[in-house]
Parts: C-alpha cells; sequence; structure tokens
C-alpha cells in the first residue's frame, strides 16, 4: 500500500527529526515522508536535511499555517498517487500497527473519507485526549475524552489534524480552506467531504500519542485568538441559518472569556479574545500572527519585534 505521510515543521528541528526518524523504521508499510517547513528561523531546515535524509523536504518561503503549509505537503501527495495520506503533527506518534489499521479501516469502510486513531497524551498516565471531534460550531470543547462501549469504528464530526489518515478521494472537495491558517481547517475538510458521502470516523484499536505542552505565551495569544476567531468563520461557511443565534453565543462566551482572563492578569490572553472577536464578527481571517503578537506587545508597553 502506498503510503505518504506529511508532517509539518515550524521552529521544532529536533521534535521534527524524532518523529521522523520513527516513522523511518517502519519496515511492513515504509511510507513516503514529506517534510514541509513554514519558514523557520532557528536552522530547522538545514538540521532537518541532515538528519532526515530519506524525507522529502518542502520549504515555503512564509509560514502558511497548518492549512497553507500541509496544503504544500497534500498537493506532493496527491502527484505520487499515494493510496493512504497520513497527516501527523511533529510532537504524535503513531506506530505502524496502528497506521496499517487505519489503512485497512478506509479499505473495509468505503464510506469513510477520513479516520483516525485514538488520541493520548505523553507520560506515564497516558490519559486520553480525544476519541474525535464534536462540531466546532456549536461546542465549547470539541475533542470527546470519554470512551463507551460501542463499536471500534465510530462516526465524529470531524477527525483531529493531530493524527488522521485521508482517503485521497475525499480531496475532491479541495484542500484545506487557508483563512483558518491554524484550527478548524479539518473540521472544515470533513464537513465539505460529508457533502460528497464520506464520513469521518475513529477507529478505537488504533492510538496514537501527543505530548503535551506547557502553557505559553504563544498558546495564550495565538492559539487563543484562532480557535475562537475561526468559530465564527465555520459558522458563516456552514450555519448560515443559524448564524445570528450563534453569533451571539460565541460572542457572550468570548466577553465571558476575556473578563476571566482580565482578572486572573493574563492580559496576553485577553487582548487575543478581544482581537478574536472583533476579526470573527468583521469577517477577517487568514494568518494574523504578526498583527496578534504586535497588537500584544503594544498593549504590554514592549516594542514588536516578531518573525512568525
Amino acid at each position: 500500500m502506498r503510503l505518504a505521510v506529511i508532517v509539518l515543521n515550524w521552529n521544532a528541528g529536533p521534535e521534527t527529526i524524532r518523529c521522523v526518524q520513527r516513522l523511518s523504521s517502519w519496515q511492513q508499510m515504509p511510507p513516503t515522508i514529506w517534510v514541509v517547513d513554514n519558514a523557520s528561523t532557528d536552522g530547522s531546515v538545514e538540521a532537518i536535511a541532515e538528519g532526515c535524509p530519506s524525507a522529502r523536504l518542502v520549504r515555503n518561503a512564509a509560514n502558511l499555517g497548518f492549512a497553507g503549509g500541509n496544503n504544500q505537503g497534500l498537493r506532493q501527495a496527491l502527484a505520487a498517487d499515494s493510496a493512504s495520506i497520513l497527516l501527523l503533527n511533529n510532537d504524535a506518534s503513531i506506530d505502524e500497527p496502528s497506521a496499517i489499521r487505519l489503512c485497512m479501516t478506509l479499505v473495509e469502510c468505503e464510506a469513510l473519507g477520513f479516520v483516525g486513531p485514538l488520541l493520548f497524551a505523553s507520560g506515564e498516565t497516558q490519559s486520553l485526549l480525544s476519541a474525535g471531534g464534536l462540531s466546532i460550531a456549536t461546542h465549547i470543547h470539541t475533542h470527546t475524552s470519554r470512551l463507551t462501549p460501542g463499536p471500534y469504528v465510530r462516526l465524529v464530526d470531524y477527525v483531529p489534524g493531530t493524527a488522521v489518515m485521508i482517503r485521497p478521494k475525499a480531496l475532491a472537495v479541495g484542500l484545506f480552506d487557508e483563512d483558518y491558517f491554524f484550527s478548524g481547517e479539518m473540521a472544515d475538510l470533513c464537513e465539505r467531504a460529508r457533502a460528497l458521502g464520506l464520513e469521518s470516523a475513529i477507529d478505537t484499536r488504533a492510538r496514537a500519542i501527543h505530548t503535551r505542552h506547557d502553557p505559553s505565551r504563544l498558546r495564550d495569544t495565538l492559539y487563543t485568538y484562532y480557535s475562537l476567531r475561526n468559530r465564527f468563520l465555520f459558522v458563516r461557511k456552514f450555519r448560515p441559518r443559524q448564524r445570528a443565534w450563534l453569533y451571539g453565543f460565541w460572542l457572550l462566551l468570548g466577553l465571558t472569556m476575556r473578563a476571566r482572563a482580565a482578572l486572573q492578569g493574563r492580559s496576553d490572553r485577553a487582548q487575543a479574545i478581544h482581537l478574536a472577536l472583533s476579526d470573527g464578527l468583521r469577517g477577517r481571517f487568514g494568518g494574523q500572527n504578526e498583527r496578534v503578537l504586535c497588537t500584544v506587545q503594544r498593549r504590554s508597553g514592549a516594542r514588536c519585534h516578531t518573525q512568525t
């Protein structure tokens, strides 16, 4: 089976190298590995080229986000006529038997366009992080973290992009919508593929490990900004009849989040939420890294000098 794996890198060379080296050790189903670099500035590209000579390296001239970066890899995989395509975060790992299981599930279930594994946290406890995604239009916490008795293969609203096996046919609807830049693009793609009759599912016989990252300023700003702002984009595209009340719901929730962040002294987060609400309501989408970070820095009295 011709499997392509796409790994996205942005200033995280050591993680990407470890991820690719694990994939390169597979014996039963050796994949073609595409590493897409989103204009890293930390020497990642040179380190990956040296440490992963078997990987095919795509170098973007700018940071295109999760959506645009992975689209570059998807175009390469589609041109190579891959039978299945695995998107894998560089901070995640999946073993070969689980990847084979996901490929077989796509073969056995022709109605599926996307299938993912159970996602567990790294560490001793390995708690369940996600058993699939719920609609980002109506759910605050979209990752299902409770596993109930049921069939091995379970339909979900979307498969998290941390680790997802894709049937190339599902990409007949197009690639990721780059207006999302980061967060929500998998939910969007799964929603569009559903119009072709291709569903999304989790196979509970497969598992992947995702490394939890410590809280950081980037998470308080960029992650917060995109995850909230992009709800408005998703609603605009797929829930037009419910747009008024769903916009009102996310606006009220966002204002509550902003007030809580301010009371906690998390001014960066409060400002990111303010920008997310403003941009979401006005329809300002796409990559906004530099603008968000510069606005936050100016508000805190610091000089703006970001490279994103």
